[in-house]
């Protein structure tokens, strides 16, 4: 065998190394993704669960509230159905409208004092924060893990591997404008 042939097929095996190599490397960052999108899955079921018991026990107290009540359990539907659609920006818009609604119900529970003082109330209410901030820390390790394949995947010589075996980029989790308002505590009591 001429040397030609062993430099060749030695240049051959070097580049065929090197995209087995891109290409698991691909598949993991992929499944980081599955992973953090589960991680954020679970939580949501979580507070799926919870946001009734919240809501009912609300319901004892809040009798003139019943807007505010069928506003958070109208937007725990609308994230129910993005979420088991995997619709991202649908969960984005949806998780906006939950927690406006929840912070409306908090800023209207405000004005019941034995409400505020029920423990089950408050037992809820903690739980609930805490999924919320569970949430958010797993919804920024969710995005950090999309930018990374989104960026792996547009990447020379990344993006040859990527196309040929059909990875795809995902969407960010990003939640409505709408959260990021303040609530206008006095439109929620009706007072001008």
């Amino acid at each position: 065998m001429s040397l030609y042939i062993l430099v060749v097929l030695a240049a051959v095996l070097v580049v065929l190394v090197y995209f087995i190599v891109i290409y698991n490397q691909l598949v993991g960052i992929k499944h980081n993704v599955a992973k953090a999108w589960a991680n954020i899955d679970v939580l949501l079921k979580q507070r799926h669960d919870e946001l009734p018991k919240l809501v009912e026990t609300c319901r004892q107290y809040m009798k003139f509230e019943q807007d505010t009540l069928e506003k958070v359990m109208k937007a725990r539907a609308g994230v129910f159905a993005a979420r088991e659609s995997q619709d991202v920006g649908a969960l984005g818009r949806a998780e906006g409208a939950l927690r406006m609604g929840l912070g409306n119900l908090y800023a209207v529970a405000e004005s019941y004092p034995e409400l505020r003082t029920n423990e089950s109330f408050l037992q809820l209410q903690s739980r609930i924060t805490g999924l919320e901030n569970a949430i958010a820390d797993r919804r920024e390790f969710y995005n950090d893990s999309v930018n990374i394949n989104n960026v792996r995947i547009e990447q020379f010589p990344d993006n040859i591997v990527a196309r040929m075996f059909l990875f795809r980029p995902f969407d960010l989790l990003e939640f409505d404008q709408v959260e990021l308002k303040d609530v206008d505590v006095k439109q929620l009591f009706g007072q001008n």
